[in-house]
């Protein structure tokens, strides 16, 4: 296995895991800025009060984006070990 193709592996799998991550984290942000919002609007200032909305919008995310999130993961790795008999030469 050449250099060149441990870097585009490499390469590969940040590119998965970057591109299958932001759904949930760009959900958990939004979630948070508004519930920040609210929080300032009304000044209360409750730290756990941003805990069980956020879990429930990533949830909720997870119901909807599961189903691609699994397949694109799966694409990969069958990429991947497709590819093995060439990784080990």
């Amino acid at each position: 296995m050449q250099v060149g193709d441990v870097i585009t592996v490499a390469r590969q799998t940040i590119w998965v895991i970057v591109k299958t991550s932001v759904p949930l984290l760009l959900v958990s942000m939004i979630v948070g800025l508004v519930i920040s919002l609210f929080q300032t609007l009304t000044s209360i200032q409750e730290q756990t009060l941003t805990f069980v909305p956020k879990l429930l919008a990533i949830m909720l995310a997870l119901m909807i984006l599961g189903n691609w999130i699994l397949s694109t993961i799966v694409e990969f790795m069958n990429n991947l070990w497709g590819n093995f008999a060439t990784y080990i030469r």
